[in-house]
């Protein structure tokens, strides 16, 4: 059984209309090999493929947004905003190391019989053409952007 992580995001949320990406790696830091990153996806497909994949390999899937930036000016500006993320993040952490965290406890003791509760049974993958047709929308998406 592998990992699947994504974004957690409200169903009105502007990002879950970009198209995603798939990446997928060794879920155990004992096999080296380069990372698959596949995509474009709509995000309901990338989901259910990486769900496919990690179901019965120790693999771990990555399904995460693709910014569609046509300018050096917009890498730049998500860069700097990445930035700016980062230290309030770290900004936070330190505080949390000082006044105590109460907003987010972590459960770091998991036993088998959660983890198992936990498990997920992975939705059926879309088909090929469903694929296909979600490449055309997205296609149509990024040039319906364009300047």
């Amino acid at each position: 059984m592998g990992a699947l992580v994504t974004l957690e995001l409200p169903d009105d949320s502007p990002v879950l209309d970009l198209p995603w990406i798939i990446t997928i790696g060794p879920l155990s830091d004992e096999d080296e090999w380069e990372p698959v990153v596949c995509g474009p996806y709509e995000r309901p497909h990338a989901i259910a493929l990486a769900e496919a994949v990690v179901a019965d390999e120790e693999l771990m899937a990555v399904v995460e947004p693709l910014l569609s930036l046509a300018s050096a000016d917009e890498i730049r500006g998500e860069i700097g905003a990445a930035r700016a993320a980062a230290e309030d993040e770290a900004a936070e952490a330190e505080d949390a190391e000082v006044y105590g965290d109460y907003d987010e406890l972590v459960d770091v003791g998991l036993n088998q019989e959660e983890i198992e509760e936990r498990r997920i049974e992975p939705a059926e993958p879309p088909t090929a053409a469903e694929v296909r047709a979600g490449f055309v929308r997205i296609a149509e998406q990024l040039i319906s952007r364009a300047p």
